[in-house]
């Protein structure tokens, strides 16, 4: 693993969905097992300082950086999307010449060792971004892989998005990157709105970043239930009986 390397972890969501009688805390800091989300995902960046980690935070923000007063935060004031999330830490990142991980504050079952092989696979390849992929069940949220003949990246298109033929592809974007900072956020600068949600997508940055000649590289594993982002109470359901029972397994 190498020394020069942030995290941006996006953490700026109300959790619509999630809301209950008992709670209208942000979505990250909703608790599982007694922890909120968003400390899962911490926990499984060690080897990041937290004078490295940028918590983009938006909704209710005093709650989040109360409870993680050690690290450094971005406003999303406006909810535009992801790529307008990650525009939000520019200013942390500029002159940093090193990579970049892009991670999300409500995805807590994404493993130590996971991001570990994912990063040092950007390295080894010389990537210039890295998309961690994978395939689930329950693929009804997640955005398609599109390679092209060879098996090369082509693009990722979001759901709601997609063609019904792009619908079939089994290879599914985990909202997982590693970007080379500068190249990120030049591209970053180039993002535009015509979709369907009319927001500005980190998923279009690396098929910008093709067109002007950067290496993307994709990095497939076996994903299972890591790939869960919570944005349902059923989902912090599962979650918390996931690490309950890796908890009482070990």
């Amino acid at each position: 693993m190498e020394n020069n390397l942030k995290a941006v972890v996006l953490a700026a969501g109300k959790g619509t969905r999630l809301k209950s009688d008992d709670s209208d805390a942000p979505k990250v800091m909703r608790k599982a097992c007694g922890k909120p989300l968003l400390r899962y995902v911490l926990d499984a960046i060690p080897y990041v300082g937290k004078e490295d980690i940028i918590i983009v935070v938006g909704y209710k923000k005093d709650m989040v950086t109360a409870e993680f007063n050690d690290y450094i935060f971005a406003e999303q004031v406006e909810q535009l999307g992801t790529g307008h999330a990650v525009m939000a830490a520019k200013s942390e990142l500029a002159g940093f010449d090193g990579n970049v991980l892009i991670s999300y504050g409500d995805m807590p079952l994404v493993k130590r060792e996971t991001y570990e092989a994912f990063l040092n696979s950007h390295i080894e390849q010389g990537n210039d971004c890295t998309i961690l992929t994978g395939e689930v069940a329950d693929d009804t949220q997640f955005g398609r892989i599109v390679r092209d003949a060879d098996g090369s990246f082509l693009c990722i298109t979001e759901v709601k998005d997609c063609t019904p033929e792009q619908l079939k592809i089994t290879e599914l974007n985990s909202g997982v990157y590693v970007f080379k900072a500068q190249m990120m956020l030049e591209a970053l600068g180039k993002l535009k709105n015509n979709n369907s949600q009319n927001e500005y997508y980190l998923t279009d940055v690396p098929a910008i970043m093709l067109s002007d000649g950067a290496k993307i590289g994709l990095y497939k594993r076996d994903l299972g239930y890591e790939m869960i982002g919570v944005n349902t109470l059923q989902q912090l359901a599962q979650v918390e009986q996931i690490i309950s029972a890796a908890g009482n397994s070990t």
